[in-house]
């Protein structure tokens, strides 16, 4: 059992090593991984949030909904405010291609990332706020969406709904109830017991959702454009400053560790697989998919980077209440 768990420790340590390592991998072989990402990653995302609402209760996530401001607060950031200024900044630096700029829009309009649940779990953030904003922000986002490029690139879609809410259930509702269920009636067993015990699979989880979602990246990366690079680095600098207006948002409200953690990561992680979706379907053959795809790419290399400065902020106590 000491091994098991120093090697979910390991992994947890090194993560913002291995992401890239993983991307890598994936990216090389499409042909193994792919699969994966269609069959396996939903019930391995459902497997993460149960392992992760085991340290939770119904009074913590009651008490979420009873004091939504943060919450809100965060949604707001995720899904009003930074897209309008990926909006604002890629009309300036890709004034000449509407359909970039319709990507860079999608890429940051859709909802908070599912993964986001892990990544505040393994970085000691506020879990009940994480899985309440998840729930909120994909609750809104077949409304959010479409009103959102409509109004601002005048394109018209029809986003699935109840597909997108189904796939919420299954990997988010019914794992997060059936998790606090298990730690409720076994009077706090699942939380100090069963949570540590699988925690490492997790961890091992993890490494593999991250070797899959990179699978659809496969060809972009292999044949870059000037166009796509540009894309990149656009993506990059700006999903960076994701992480940071959550950081300063919890600063400038003052909120602890474990806050600063999930606002962190909720205004930096984003459901952009759904975006890239959306966009193979409403505008195939057009470069609108490419900042999705950078996004999916370079997503959990940021992430893991993010989990690191929170870390040693953390030890510190910059920033934290």
């Amino acid at each position: 059992m000491k091994t098991w768990q120093a090697l979910g420790g390991w992994i947890g340590a090194h993560l913002a090593l291995l992401a890239p390592v993983c991307v890598a991998i994936g990216v090389l072989t499409p042909g193994i991984f792919g699969p994966v990402n269609t069959y396996a990653v939903p019930f391995l995302f459902a497997c993460m949030t149960f392992q992760g609402s085991l340290s939770n209760t119904f009074r913590q996530v009651l008490d979420v909904f009873r004091h939504p401001l943060l919450m809100l607060l965060v949604i707001a950031s995720a899904q009003v405010v930074l897209p309008l200024i990926a909006y604002g900044l890629g009309l300036v630096f890709f004034a000449g291609s509407p359909e970039i700029v319709t990507g860079i829009l999608l890429e940051y309009c859709v909802p908070v990332g599912v993964i986001t649940f892990m990544w505040v779990g393994m970085y000691g953030g506020n879990t009940p706020l994480a899985l309440g904003t998840i729930l909120v922000s994909t609750l809104l986002a077949p409304f959010t969406i479409p009103l959102t490029l409509q109004v601002l690139m005048g394109a018209v879609i029809h986003v699935d709904a109840v597909g997108m809410m189904l796939s919420m259930i299954g990997m988010v509702g019914l794992p997060a109830v059936l998790g606090m269920l298990v730690n409720q009636l076994s009077h706090g067993w699942g939380s100090r017991v069963l949570s540590p015990a699988i925690a490492p699979a997790i961890k091992l989880f993890v490494i593999v959702i991250i070797i899959s979602n990179s699978t659809g990246m496969s060809d972009y990366v292999l044949h870059p454009t000037p166009q796509l690079l540009a894309v990149a680095a656009f993506v990059l600098v700006f999903s960076s400053l994701g992480y940071l207006w959550g950081l300063g948002l919890a600063h400038v409200l003052r909120r602890n560790h474990p806050d600063a953690v999930t606002l962190s990561f909720a205004c930096g992680i984003r459901n952009i697989s759904a975006g890239a979706v959306i966009a193979g379907q409403y505008f195939p053959g057009t470069p609108v998919i490419f900042p999705c795809m950078v996004g999916t790419l370079l997503q959990q290399i940021l992430a893991g980077a993010n989990g690191t400065l929170l870390k040693r902020l953390g030890r510190r106590g910059d920033g934290l209440e």
